[in-house]
């Protein structure tokens, strides 16, 4: 007897001793209860309560979550129904109000979702649900984060996962793109052929601009030729008329056999002449080059003249004769 009153005492010790002591895993906090009353919240670690007269009341995780919204039939703006689901991401701030000021927490979040997802999207049209997801996720994430902000529960993002219109939408949808797609195409090509056409309309105004200019230097070339052929001629004709003046005939004769021999040249040199007519006095002309020939060598072998002495003064006859 004596010894199992001991026994008694040790084993009520230590059970009283390990229920005072309270280790929380990374991750969890616990809330403690005094007579069922909220005392104070338990972080990760160790910790002693008072054995008899606190307990551990809930377990609360504080990691964040992910909490599915169930998929339901939303009625748009343009009357087109729509079935859409979506998840939200949450995670718990403060435990005390999580688990003190709302019962079944992730019902609550749950429904929060679905009621302000329905609102959402059935205050725009189907065209505008199609294309501004992120717009959709903001506004839920907005209104969903001020709804839980006194629980405690911070709502971190919200996607909307699966949106399927009706079939009958959905066909329409898909003509209208493949519409869309060709009437791109066409417009993409007609742009195209214009921009050859201005390409093709630039490279013939240079091509003309180019042209005129090629036109304008070959005139400016050829009314220099002619100029400088006048100039030519004009000196020729100005020294024979010199030669003329000062009294040789000679280069009057060579001037005329010139002229004359480079109009029968051109006669003969004519496509449409077929006979070539030798006039009658060709012979003359011949025999006359051959004499201008021999006076320019008479002239070039005969030393040049001196000037005549002018005579003696004839004598005066005697006075008185």
């Amino acid at each position: 007897m004596s010894v199992i009153i001991p026994a008694v005492f040790l084993l009520l010790a230590l059970f009283v001793v390990f229920s005072a002591i309270k280790i929380v895993p990374q991750g969890r906090e616990f809330t403690v209860e005094r007579f069922g009353r909220y005392t104070r919240t338990l972080k990760p670690g160790m910790t002693l309560l008072t054995p008899f007269v606190e307990a551990i009341g809930r377990k609360v995780n504080m990691m964040e979550q992910v909490l599915a919204v169930a998929q339901q039939e939303v009625i748009t703006k343009d009357n087109v129904s729509v079935q859409v689901d979506a998840i939200v991401f949450i995670q718990i701030i403060d435990a005390a109000n999580a688990v003190y000021r709302v019962d079944n927490l992730m019902y609550a979040i749950g429904q929060l979702a679905q009621t302000n997802l329905r609102t959402v999207v059935g205050s725009m049209d189907l065209d505008d649900v199609l294309s501004q997801r992120e717009s959709i996720n903001t506004r839920l994430l907005t209104a969903i984060d001020q709804a839980t902000e006194p629980w405690g529960v911070k709502a971190t993002r919200i996607e909307i996962k699966d949106l399927f219109p009706p079939p009958d939408i959905t066909n329409a949808m898909t003509r209208q793109m493949k519409a869309e797609r060709e009437r791109r195409a066409v417009i993409t090509e007609a742009e195209g052929e214009k921009q050859a056409a201005i390409t093709r309309a630039e490279g013939a105004k240079q091509s003309t601009v180019l042209q005129a200019e090629g036109g304008r230097e070959a005139a400016f070339r050829a009314a220099e030729g002619r100029e400088r052929s006048a100039q030519a001629e004009a000196t020729a004709t100005k020294m024979v008329s010199d030669a003329i003046e000062a009294g040789s005939v000679n280069a009057l004769n060579y001037f005329i056999a010139q002229k004359y021999v480079e109009a029968f040249g051109q006669l003969a040199q004519s496509n449409q002449q077929r006979t070539v007519i030798v006039p009658a006095d060709m012979a003359n002309l011949v025999g006359s080059l051959a004499g201008i020939g021999a006076l320019i060598r008479a002239g070039q072998d005969q030393p040049p003249a001196r000037p005549a002495t002018p005579p003696p003064p004839a004598a005066r006859p005697p006075a008185g004769s």
